[in-house]
């Protein structure tokens, strides 16, 4: 018995190396796809406007401020976590963004929604995680 033992820690142990890139990973590729709707968002602001008040049934928000507050968070929220600052609460923002997008497109396709799913666990991990060492909040020992 203590010879699988040994073997499987063997195999598997060099996966707790892949941590830390694991995380910057998610955090990269999270950020890029947030940041670039936020580009998307102002790059055609009336557009963007006429989304949020006709598409979008964003819950409780008013469509313009809602449209700013998308906006803001899409921009803003993705730097932070990129870099790894305040890790976990610009992915809470993002995740909270992520769940308000989903909840407010009544006919998301199947596909887009797995995609959401899929930043959302992403977004989890660093939650739960924060940016390990390959982030700012490590240097700052922000926790």
């Amino acid at each position: 018995m203590k010879k699988i033992i040994d073997l499987y820690n063997q195999v598997f142990g060099w996966l707790i190396h892949l941590e830390h890139p694991a995380l910057l990973g998610a955090r990269l590729y999270v950020a890029w796809v947030f940041f670039k709707s936020g580009l998307t968002k102002i790059g055609d602001w009336e557009s963007t406007l006429l989304l949020f008040e006709y598409e979008y049934a964003v819950p409780v928000l008013n469509f313009e401020l809602a449209a700013y507050l998308a906006t803001f968070g899409e921009l803003v929220l993705p730097v932070l976590l990129a870099v790894g600052l305040f890790t976990r609460k610009a992915a809470v923002g993002l995740f909270i963004v992520n769940y308000v997008a989903v909840i407010s497109l009544e006919d998301i396709p199947a596909a887009a929604l797995y995609l959401h799913y899929v930043w959302g666990v992403l977004l989890l991990g660093n939650i739960i995680w924060g940016a390990g060492k390959l982030g700012v909040d490590q240097l700052l020992k922000i926790k």
